[in-house]
């Protein structure tokens, strides 16, 4: 039987990481993730579907959209940790939210403050590069604890790991702000 006489199977019920066979823990092994991805989109890619029946090309578009998705929130550390909260106490919301924490609020003002004032340093790009280092240790404290948080996850524990994912969303935020403004710099240098 040729591939484009079957339908592409996918079983849309399942999490994330049932998807890929994996378990549900923060901690992801990145090269199985990768090669399952792989696997997934080779059997299930619409390319594979070109002459099969509109229903079946419909199914494979689908199915691929869905493990691009699903491995697009697996390989990334903050979309995984949001979408375990999720699975754990239902959907993430997308809403602001805040960090209580005063001294980490108080840090990222400062961070921000020295972005905005690296343009007036003598070696902006340095600058920029070492609130770039401080931004990144940030990313593995926070990481790290998630790590430890979600691994066979508490109620407190789940609170505690939605504290550090509002953390880890700020930091994100900054480090993005960095990159940019170094990618100005550097095409001003």
């Amino acid at each position: 039987m040729s591939t484009a006489s079957k339908s592409p199977v996918l079983d849309f019920s399942k999490n994330h990481f049932e998807l890929f066979g994996l378990p549900m823990s923060y901690r992801v092994d990145g090269v199985l993730l990768a090669e399952r991805y792989h696997a997934l989109q080779q059997a299930l890619h619409p390319d594979r579907y070109a002459a099969a029946g509109a229903r079946e090309r419909r199914l494979s578009m689908q199915a691929s959209t869905r493990v691009n998705e699903a491995f697009q929130t697996l390989r990334e550390p903050l979309a995984r940790a949001r979408y375990l909260l999720s699975l754990h106490t239902g959907a993430w919301s997308d809403e602001p939210a805040s960090t209580q924490d005063a001294a980490f609020l108080m840090e990222q003002m400062e961070l921000r403050e020295a972005l905005a004032q690296v343009k007036d340093r003598p070696d902006p790009v340095t600058a920029v590069g070492e609130i770039l280092d401080r931004l990144a240790d940030h990313a593995r404290v926070l990481t790290s604890e998630l790590e430890a948080l979600l691994e066979a996850p508490s109620a407190p524990d789940l609170e505690a790991a939605r504290e550090r994912v509002r953390k880890l969303q700020f930091v994100a935020k900054c480090r993005v702000e960095a990159e940019n403004l170094e990618a100005e710099l550097e095409g001003i240098s």
